[in-house]
C-alpha cells in the first residue's frame, strides 16, 4: 500500500523512447531489413479471396492461389499480418514486392490496399491486384492495365477505396456458372474434376506472367499470356 505502480514498458519505447510506432508496426518491422534505404521502385502485388477454411478452395480465392504461388517461386519471406493483411517481401530484378492478401472478406478488400498503399507510399500505379473472373474461360489468363472493376466486388473496392482504376489486374478465368446457378453461389463453390487439373497448370503460369511484367514490361507480356489457354 502507497508504493507506485510499476509502469510496463512497451516493447517499442525500450528501443526507442520517442519512437511512435504501434504494436501493429512493432510486428512488422522487428528483425526486418527488407526496406533499409529507399523506398521507390516498391510494387504491391494484391491477391484476392476470402480469408477461412470455408472458402480456401473456392473459385474466388484463386487470387490467393496465385498469390501462394508467386510467394513460393519467389522465395519470399514468411507471412505477417500488416493492415490486416497476410504480407511477404520478395525481390524480382531488383524490384523491391510486397505480396498481399487483404483478410477484410471479398467486399472489403479495398481497406487492406489502401492502408499498405498509403504507409509505404506506393502509388496505384505500382500495385497489381490478381483475382478471378468469371467472363473469361476456365484455364485462361487475361492482364490488364487499368479499367473497370467488371462486377467483381473485390475490384470495385478497391477502386472505391483508393479513388483510382489505373492499376494493373492479372485475371485469371473461372468461366460462367451453368444456367440456373446465381453468380453468388458459383463463385463460392470448387472446381471440380478436369477443371481442378486444368487450374493447377494456369496457377503456376499466372506466377511467369506476373514475372514476365516485371521483367519484360506489361505490353509484352500481354502478348504472351493474354493468348495462354486458347
Amino acid at each position: 500500500r502507497g508504493r507506485s505502480r510499476r509502469r510496463v514498458i512497451p516493447l517499442y519505447e525500450k528501443f526507442d523512447p520517442g519512437c511512435s510506432l504501434n504494436v501493429e508496426h512493432l510486428l512488422f518491422w522487428c528483425g526486418h531489413k527488407f526496406f533499409e534505404g529507399e523506398w521507390s521502385g516498391v510494387k504491391l502485388v494484391v491477391g484476392l479471396g476470402n480469408p477461412g477454411l470455408r472458402y480456401r478452395d473456392t473459385r474466388h480465392n484463386v487470387g490467393f492461389w496465385a498469390l501462394d504461388q508467386l510467394a513460393e517461386d519467389l522465395g519470399a519471406s514468411s507471412a505477417r499480418f500488416f493492415k490486416n493483411a497476410l504480407i511477404h517481401d520478395a525481390r524480382l530484378a531488383g524490384e523491391k514486392i510486397i505480396l498481399a492478401k487483404p483478410q477484410s472478406f471479398m467486399n472489403r478488400s479495398g481497406y487492406p490496399v489502401r492502408d499498405i498503399l498509403a504507409y509505404f507510399k506506393i502509388s496505384p500505379g505500382d500495385l497489381i491486384v490478381i483475382h478471378d473472373d468469371m467472363d473469361i474461360e476456365v484455364g485462361r489468363l487475361r492482364i490488364r492495365d487499368g479499367g473497370g472493376h467488371g462486377g467483381h466486388r473485390g475490384v470495385a473496392s478497391i477502386v472505391e477505396l483508393i479513388g483510382d482504376r489505373d492499376f494493373c489486374r492479372l485475371k485469371i478465368g473461372i468461366g460462367r456458372p451453368p444456367e440456373g446457378f446465381e453468380p453468388s453461389d458459383y463463385v463460392l463453390s470448387t472446381f471440380k474434376g478436369k477443371s481442378r487439373e486444368i487450374m493447377r497448370d494456369v496457377i503456376s503460369v499466372s506466377s511467369l506472367a506476373f514475372t514476365s511484367i516485371i521483367t519484360e514490361g506489361l505490353e509484352t507480356a500481354m502478348n504472351k499470356y493474354n493468348s495462354y489457354g486458347k
